[in-house]
């Protein structure tokens, strides 16, 4: 891979995990933490969704965002033929 496509590669993926973070950060710190008591107002399951994000709705997200990563790097990889199949 010459310079510019790797450059492009790199780019993307930095693009990718930016974004990824983002989402992350917004569901752990965002609704667990600074919209918790808004969101309290809405139960889910016998519990507030603020104490629900806080305790096991970040958790799911964050493991929902590693098979995104995993699904759009493997693409990533193929556009730019570097995959390993």
């Amino acid at each position: 891979m010459d310079s510019e496509k790797a450059a492009q590669y790199w780019k993307l993926n930095i693009r990718l995990v930016t974004v990824l973070l983002v989402i992350w950060f917004t569901v752990s710190y965002g609704f667990g933490i600074l919209l918790a008591e808004p969101l309290n107002a809405i139960r889910v399951g016998g519990v507030g969704l603020g104490f629900w994000f806080a305790q096991q709705g970040s958790i799911y997200v964050f493991i929902v965002l590693i098979f995104i990563y995993t699904v759009c790097m493997n693409l990533l990889d193929r556009k730019f033929g570097v995959n390993e199949d």
